[in-house]
C-alpha cells in the first residue's frame, strides 16, 4: 500500500512540474512577442514579480488544490525541492527512516496505507481495517537524521508545528509556551495502527487516569474538516488537563 501511494504522489507532482513548465515556457515566448499573452500569463508575470506564486499553480480551474499553497515564491519553491528530494530517496534507496508529513499531497493517504500494512501483519489475530485505530507516542529524536532505524511496524513522522502550546522533551508533556512564540515544532512522532480494545488499555497504561489530550493534526493553519488528517494523542499534567488545551485551541499543523 505505501508503494501505491509514493506513486500517486509522484504522479501528482510530476503535474505541477509539467504544468509549471508548460506555463513558463509559454511565459517566454509571449514576452519575446511570439504568442499572444494571454490573462493566465500575464496574471503569472505579476505575480511573480510579486514574489507571489502565481494563482494556476496553486489551483485548478475549479479552486481546488493543484499543487501545495504557501505565501512567497520561495517558499513555495524549495517546498518542490524538499519534495522531490523526499520522493527520489524513497525511491532510490528505500523508505526513509522518518517521513516529512508536510511533503505530500495526501497526508491522509500516507497514514491509511501504513494502517493498511499494520493491518497485514496481524491477520493471524484477525484484525478489522475498520477496528483499527491510530495509536501515536512523541520519540525523544528532535530531528529526522537522529532516528537512525525505522519502527518495526507503523512510522516516523517529522515537520509538525505546536500552535497554542509548547512540548517538553525532558519531561514528556505539554507546557506553556515561549511568550511571542507563535509556533514550536514537535520532536518526531510515532505513529502506527492499533485495535481499537488494545488502545484504550494502552491510553491507560500510557496517560493514566487524566487520559491524553487528543490533539487535531491539520495540514494548513485555516482549521477546517477539508484540511483535517488525524489527532495526536500528547501527554498533559493533571494541574494542566486535556479541556485546558482543548479550551486554548492546541493543534498541530503542517504548515504554519
Amino acid at each position: 500500500p505505501m508503494n501505491i501511494f509514493l506513486f500517486q504522489e509522484i504522479q501528482r507532482l510530476q503535474n505541477v512540474i509539467s504544468k509549471v513548465r508548460f506555463i513558463l515556457t509559454q511565459l517566454q515566448l509571449a514576452i519575446k512577442g511570439e504568442v499572444v499573452m494571454t490573462a493566465e500569463l500575464q496574471e503569472t508575470l505579476d505575480s511573480m514579480f510579486d514574489a507571489k506564486v502565481p494563482h494556476f499553480w496553486e489551483n485548478t480551474l475549479t479552486g481546488d488544490e493543484f499543487s501545495w499553497r504557501l505565501p512567497t515564491l520561495g517558499l513555495w519553491f524549495s517546498s518542490l525541492l524538499n519534495r522531490d528530494d523526499q520522493y527520489r530517496t524513497w525511491l532510490n534507496n528505500g523508505r526513509p527512516n522518518s517521513f516529512w508529513l508536510t511533503g505530500f499531497f495526501n497526508p491522509n493517504g500516507c497514514l491509511t496505507a501504513m494502517k493498511q500494512e499494520v493491518t497485514r501483519k496481524h491477520k493471524a489475530e484477525k484484525w478489522a481495517l475498520d477496528d483499527v485505530v491510530y495509536h501515536t507516542e512523541v520519540m525523544p529524536f528532535e530531528r529526522a537524521e537522529q532516528v537512525k532505524n525505522p519502527p518495526t511496524e507503523g512510522i516516523y513522522i517529522h515537520g509538525l508545528f505546536l500552535d497554542g502550546a509548547a512540548f517538553s522533551r525532558q519531561e514528556g508533556h505539554l507546557i506553556e509556551s515561549q511568550p511571542k512564540t507563535l509556533f514550536v515544532s514537535l520532536p518526531i512522532l510515532f505513529v502506527t495502527g492499533n485495535a481499537r480494545k488494545d488502545e484504550e488499555k494502552s491510553k491507560k497504561e500510557l496517560f493514566g487516569s487524566i487520559g491524553p489530550y487528543e490533539c487535531p493534526v491539520y495540514k494548513y493553519a485555516s482549521r477546517t474538516d477539508r484540511y483535517f488528517i488525524f489527532c495526536a494523542n500528547l501527554k498533559c499534567t493533571a494541574e494542566k488537563y486535556p479541556n485546558k488545551w482543548a479550551l486554548r485551541g492546541v493543534a498541530l499543523l503542517c504548515n504554519t
